[in-house]
């Protein structure tokens, strides 16, 4: 390439021809240029041009004749008059003749009204319209032509405007300085045993050493930023002496949905909020533990006692709706299972995971996200321990704009929301939670009463890791991660 360079005698040479001369690929020609100019041995000179093009249409509209044209040509084989419906009847659509017509009038060559007439003194116009000139211009390659009218062409899609960038280069001061090896000798670019021991070295070229080229800047291996937070996060909650459980992604609408007593109708179990699992068979818990959960479902008493616990919800409980596999929507799931296995007081547990739902994505929405879910039960617990746990966890991590209000959610009762201060995005809902309805823990052989929550973590770590757009956490830019916090 730089040989190539070096022998030219019109320099700069497009890109372009350089590929052409030395027979390679344009990409390896863009790749080579780069490396040469990475070593400042060839200079670049670019030019941005912009190119006007005559477009199929407009190829076509030229042997056809513009609809302006065939109009006039109409309007003298009727003998100067022209109604609408010889108009029509010349071949010209609606919306050719309304914009012929148009443009014709704005010419000064047709009469107001109908029939369409000329202009009284217009018969000895010019040979061509302007558009005419133009649109033969822009096809014969000229470059010099009416911008307005060619503007006008374009908005019409008979021509278009096209902008390239084109590069020209040229060897260096010192890329024509360089010395280069005679072809066919590959010049020596690093001793190694095997070279000295074979003598291969003797009588062949060494490549210059470039002591002013730029050094590679490599930091070291880091964490992300947002798994790190993840992480601190988890420990501050086994501090608090929490024990940490898993669940699986792949769920049941039983463990999901039905044993936390959300009725197997309820809105969110459709297809806009879980999403559903296709070509796999999810299978139930023990027999006892799904006609515990039925019976409150349908309103009726668990087995061994005289009262039901509530009303239920209409309609017989499902088996095959308890049975369809899903994406874990909540990890409330994770409560629901930890209960199920260890139904003896107490309870200081949390799962902090991924859960997924049919979100549109937004600054502080995401189709997968990351939950904190947490239970805490006891003789005696009540709402108040809830709201100091979301206190204190604010106060850990450094919140303390904290607003708590009531509200609803089928699994708990009564309900709470915490809202957190962003800088940007304002009040954002982060710590839900409540106490957990009887139809919830009774099923499970629970007692005492048990307060649950699932934080949204990832709305946390967007105030703490001051990132304005949630989506902003599953960056992959390497640049950005290394200067994260």
């Amino acid at each position: 390439m730089l040989e190539a360079l070096r022998s030219a005698s019109d320099l700069p040479v497009e890109e372009e021809e350089l590929a052409r001369r030395c027979g390679l690929p344009p990409d390896a020609v863009r790749g080579s240029l780069q490396r040469l100019r990475s070593k400042r041995l060839v200079v670049l000179d670019e030019a941005h041009e912009a190119l006007r093009r005559i477009t199929p249409r407009g190829e076509a509209t030229l042997r056809e004749g513009l609809p302006e044209r065939r109009f006039l040509n109409a309007l003298e084989h009727r003998g100067g008059t022209l109604s609408p419906e010889e108009a029509a009847a010349a071949g010209l659509d609606p919306e050719e003749r309304s914009a012929a017509i148009g443009i014709l009038r704005r010419r000064g060559l047709l009469e107001d009204g109908v029939p369409f007439r000329r202009r009284s003194g217009s018969e000895g116009g010019p040979v061509l319209l302007p558009e005419e000139v133009v649109l033969k211009q822009v096809a014969n390659g000229e470059e010099d032509l009416d911008g307005a009218i060619f503007a006008a062409l374009a908005r019409r899609g008979l021509v278009r405007e096209e902008r390239r960038s084109v590069k020209r280069w040229a060897p260096s001061e010192e890329g024509r300085r360089l010395p280069l090896p005679a072809e066919g000798t590959e010049p020596i670019g690093a001793l190694h045993p095997a070279l000295l021991l074979s003598g291969e070295w003797k009588g062949r070229p060494f490549r210059p050493y470039d002591v002013r080229a730029p050094v590679p800047f490599l930091t070291g291996a880091r964490p992300n930023p947002y798994i790190s937070w993840l992480e601190e996060f988890e420990e501050l909650l086994v501090g608090l002496g929490f024990e940490q459980a898993e669940g699986p992604l792949l769920e049941t609408e039983f463990w999901n949905s039905d044993v936390l007593f959300m009725p197997q109708d309820h809105p969110a179990r459709s297809i806009h909020d879980a999403l559903s699992v296709e070509g796999v068979e999810g299978h139930l818990p023990s027999a006892d533990l799904v006609s515990r959960v039925a019976a409150v479902h349908e309103g009726r008493p668990l087995p061994g006692e005289p009262r039901a616990l509530g009303a239920g919800w209409p309609g017989p409980y499902d088996l095959t709706i308890a049975a369809r596999p899903v994406l874990r929507s909540q990890t409330t799931a994770v409560s629901a299972r930890y209960l199920a296995r260890h139904p003896s007081p107490p309870f200081r547990m949390f799962s902090l995971d991924r859960n997924f739902r049919r979100e549109s994505l937004d600054a502080s929405h995401h189709i997968e996200f990351h939950q904190c879910e947490g239970i805490l039960g006891a003789p005696g617990i009540s709402l108040r321990d809830l709201v100091g746990i979301f206190r204190e966890l604010a106060k850990a991590i450094g919140i303390r704009e904290l607003k708590i209000r009531p509200s609803y959610f089928p699994f708990t009762e009564p309900s709470i929301e915490g809202y957190v201060r962003h800088p940007r995005l304002g009040w954002i809902e982060v710590f839900p939670g409540g106490v957990f309805r009887p139809e919830v823990v009774r099923p499970l052989g629970i007692e005492v009463p048990v307060v649950a929550w699932g934080i949204g973590v990832m709305r946390l770590a967007m105030v703490a890791l001051g990132t304005n757009d949630i989506r902003e956490l599953f960056e992959d830019d390497l640049e950005r991660l290394r200067g994260g916090a």
